[in-house]
């Protein structure tokens, strides 16, 4: 028999900071342009009903760049479990000082439905209250928060998912087995140092904590070659970052590390690649996770200068 079902955690995109929108909505209209997105990922691929996940993403910038606006779709594939949400996003822009200091706050609005399928689960007692009979699902309100500051050579930005899913959660007996998300928490940070005129070097941390589990580091390191090509490497984690007395003392850390690609094919598309190996006992029954992004430019005329000169936005 199985003890419960734990709550659904948000994707995990090892692509995010290529449009940090899918985390953080006060990233919306960063690009200035009309910018579509889409992230497919498989993880841990050999392992029956391991994660699957895809997303897709427009944004731009609109009254003079004041305001950035954006739509986020995507569908998570867990096992049983499946959590397919949609999202408006807002945010306001604020320039500081010179033209590429911007700060800005985002909230983004959404639905989200939650289904659990009882005939992918296997009962070993007859009659387990635990196992649902055939699918159940259950539909959210929820919202998002952000605050995101960003200029030439560094960022920084902090923002909440899953504000109101957990408090919005019907209590009955048709959904009460359906894992509801819990609060997520990001906080990431990144700069730029130019080598000489053809070449950069970004790192990025990104922190995450969902309060019910162990904290979760991303640490990556980029090089920028001639504005086109992005090669990058990063480091993955799980960490006690406070005193949680419900977590396990003895579990076992999330380690990995990976690789991370992308390049301008035209002026217009962007298009991505990254792969993670687990370096805990996991890796021994999968053979990595795979991640594509694909992006596309839709050219407006007086957004297309800024964008030249900040080719490898955050």
């Amino acid at each position: 028999m199985i003890s419960g079902v734990k709550a659904q955690q948000d994707s995990q995109f090892t692509q995010y900071l290529f449009n940090a929108i899918h985390i953080n909505p006060a990233y919306a209209g960063y690009k200035d342009d009309i910018y579509i997105q889409s992230f497919y990922r498989s993880q841990w691929e050999g392992i029956k009903g391991a994660p699957k996940s895809f997303s897709i993403a427009a944004d731009g910038a609109f009254n003079d760049g004041n305001v950035g606006l954006g739509i986020i779709l995507s569908n998570d594939q867990l096992g049983a479990q499946s959590y397919l949400t949609a999202y408006a996003n807002y945010a306001y822009r604020i320039r500081m000082g010179d033209e590429s200091s911007q700060l800005a706050f985002g909230i983004a609005a959404g639905i989200m439905q939650l289904g659990l399928d009882g005939n992918k689960l296997d009962n070993y007692t007859p009659g387990d209250e635990l196992i649902p009979q055939g699918s159940q699902t259950n539909t959210l309100p929820d919202a998002r928060f952000g605050v995101y500051y960003a200029n030439k050579n560094y960022f920084v930005g902090f923002s909440a998912t899953n504000v109101l899913a957990k408090y919005m959660s019907k209590k009955n007996t048709e959904s009460r087995l359906v894992p509801v998300p819990q609060p997520h928490f990001y906080f990431t940070a990144g700069a730029l140092f130019p080598l000489n005129e053809d070449m950069q070097i970004k790192p990025v941390i990104l922190i995450k904590d969902d309060t019910k589990g162990p904290s979760s580091l991303d640490l990556n390191a980029f090089v920028l070659l001639k504005k086109s090509i992005s090669i990058g490497v990063f480091y993955r984690t799980s960490f006690d970052f406070y005193k949680k007395d419900y977590q396990q003392s003895n579990s076992s850390r999330q380690n990995a590390i990976g690789a991370i690609f992308e390049v301008f094919a035209t002026q217009n598309i962007r298009i991505g690649y990254s792969y993670d190996y687990a370096l805990n006992k996991l890796r021994n029954y999968n053979y990595g996770s795979h991640e594509i992004s694909a992006g596309f430019y839709i050219n407006r005329k007086e957004a297309r200068k800024n964008r030249q000169q900040r080719c490898y936005d955050f």
